[in-house]
């Protein structure tokens, strides 16, 4: 091996560890948790733009059926309420909330010496 061979493996090694630093440094700037909390938030606004694109497009092709959808979704929320008051309805207990006002208040109380029985204020 010639003295200029050897000189230019040199320089080359130099170069690729200078290319190697350059890469080390620019992973360690994107593995940071503040670079990759970042680039997963932009890509959830850009989905959830997107989402909203198409939730929009689909409101405006079929509105009837989106209705419906949203209506037996609510439905589905309040079924415990609308339980009460169709059982209320049925029994002929008229409004109840005198009689649910008094229980609360019973129980209430019952707790309240429960706890100074055991000495918690």
């Amino acid at each position: 091996m010639t003295a200029t061979n050897l000189e230019q493996a040199k320089r080359d090694a130099v170069n690729a560890r200078g290319r190697l630093e350059t890469t080390v440094a620019d992973l360690q700037q994107r593995l940071r948790p503040g670079s990759l909390a970042g680039e997963a938030w932009d890509g959830v606004k850009g989905k959830s733009a997107d989402l909203a694109d198409g939730a929009l497009k689909a409101v405006k092709k079929r509105p009837a059926a989106v209705s419906l959808a949203l209506g037996a979704f609510a439905l589905f929320l309040a079924r415990a309420p609308i339980k009460r008051a169709v059982t209320r309805l049925v029994s002929g207990d008229g409004d109840g909330t005198e009689d649910e006002a008094e229980e609360l208040n019973a129980k209430a109380a019952k707790r309240a010496d429960a706890r100074t029985k055991e000495g918690v204020s």
